[in-house]
């Protein structure tokens, strides 16, 4: 039996001014959702992090070629920590929810 890859939403914003490139990528099933931690709020809101339905592997190609990146969900934020873009240290949860930004200076 074959096994379905988990899906994410991939969005890539591209800033023709600087070469900027703005990657949001989240878990398929928390788009349109909100989460609170204490007095910090995260919106996966769709018109920001709604883009391609994509495989974890194809975010994470994406993610290679980032200045920024938003990235939510379990599924999302592991694999980005495993290819080493995000260090597991800076990730914040909202609940169960973890939440990750990344800069590329």
């Amino acid at each position: 039996m074959k096994i379905k890859a988990k899906r994410v939403y991939l969005r890539r914003v591209y800033d023709d001014g600087n070469g900027e490139v703005l990657v949001a990528v989240c878990d398929a099933e928390l788009l349109g959702k909100r989460f609170k931690q204490g007095r910090l709020r995260l919106e996966v809101k769709t018109a920001f992090y709604q883009g391609e339905l994509s495989t974890i592997e194809e975010a994470m190609r994406a993610l290679a070629g980032a200045s920024v990146a938003n990235l939510v969900g379990e599924e999302t934020v592991r694999a980005a920590v495993r290819e080493g873009f995000v260090d597991p240290r800076a990730v914040i949860r909202f609940g169960e929810v973890p939440h990750v930004q990344m800069i590329h200076i």
